[in-house]
């Protein structure tokens, strides 16, 4: 039997097994109009998940609503609740918090990230074992990477402490690396880039990786210096894909939680008390829910601006 007779007997039994009415509707529908139909559920689901938990936080901001006591009377207070936010120097603190956790953590993952891409990328021998090995931190939940350094961080078995204390020359449980005032902010910025350097530097490795071959050897032809070609090619050119890196991460710390949560919990007082922690204590904790929805609202709007600014910028570097 040929192909054309197998294919025209599927065609005639789709037929049979879809109602006249139906089928006639299809095929008086154009493409686009069928596209529509199946995309439309979706872009109707994203909305009631996104949108509408977005207008009702906005709503809520305005009010002095309290979720735990659901039968008090909603009062509109207009924009009392950002002007309590904007005031409030415990905000200020976590902001500024956030602010080191943020710039700190960026500052490490990319010169750690980019020197770790620049390495793998000339392809030595055992590269890819080195790769995957290095991307594993990465890949697993930060849950389980808190609960591993909280170990590590341990003043009586934590290797981390002991390590310190060795080179240090003193006694390994005098040492307290998330019990310290001073030293638990750089406890969460240590964790933080061992887990996400991987991904910076895989991003620019990609970068690394799309520079054509014949640009170094026109450079070479010129009698360009390793350090006059890593400073006019290599830079200029994965440029763009660090600084897409560095936009993606910062989003990701403005909401870091989990990772903070299982090492310090916003401790010792507050010196690692991040915006998200913030957020949650006055959210679930407190029960201030439309002052905290005034504070979720300052934060999106804050890293929205900031990102578009960025991406702008983004453009720019990449028309060069």
């Amino acid at each position: 039997m040929d192909d054309s007779s197998t294919a025209q007997r599927i065609a005639k039994s789709a037929a049979a097994a879809t109602p006249p009415a139906m089928a006639r509707q299809i095929r008086g529908l154009s493409d686009r109009a069928i596209a529509w139909l199946f995309v439309t559920p979706t872009i109707i689901l994203l909305l009631a998940i996104n949108i509408f938990p977005l207008i009702w936080t906005v709503y809520l901001s305005f009010t002095n609503y309290r979720a735990n006591r659901l039968n008090r009377e909603v009062e509109w207070i207009g924009l009392r609740n950002y002007e309590r936010v904007l005031t409030d120097t415990d905000i200020w603190h976590t902001l500024q918090v956030t602010a080191h956790f943020v710039g700190w953590t960026m500052f490490f993952q990319v010169i750690i990230g980019f020197g770790l891409a620049w390495l793998i990328n000339k392809q030595f021998r055992g590269h890819s074992f080195w790769t995957t090995l290095i991307l594993l931190p990465m890949m697993l939940s930060p849950a389980v990477v808190g609960n591993f350094w909280t170990f590590l961080y341990q003043p009586q078995i934590g290797l981390f402490n002991y390590i310190v204390a060795f080179f240090a020359g003193i006694e390994p449980s005098s040492f307290q690396m998330i019990g310290d005032v001073n030293l638990a902010p750089w406890a969460i910025v240590i964790v933080d880039t061992w887990m996400w350097t991987p991904y910076v530097m895989l991003i620019c490795l990609a970068g690394l990786r799309s520079i054509p071959d014949y640009i170094y050897e026109a450079a070479e032809v010129d009698r360009a210096s390793k350090w006059r070609q890593f400073w006019s090619i290599t830079v200029p050119m994965v440029l763009p894909f660090l600084m897409l890196a560095v936009l993606f991460r910062v989003i990701e710390n403005f909401k870091m939680f989990d990772l903070v949560v299982e090492l310090t919990s916003g401790g010792p007082g507050s010196v690692t008390e991040l915006a998200s922690i913030n957020l949650k204590r006055e959210a679930f904790e407190k029960w201030r829910t439309g002052y905290s929805s005034a504070f979720a609202i300052i934060l999106f709007v804050t890293v929205f601006g900031v990102a578009n600014i960025y991406v702008k910028a983004l453009n720019k570097v990449k028309q060069r």
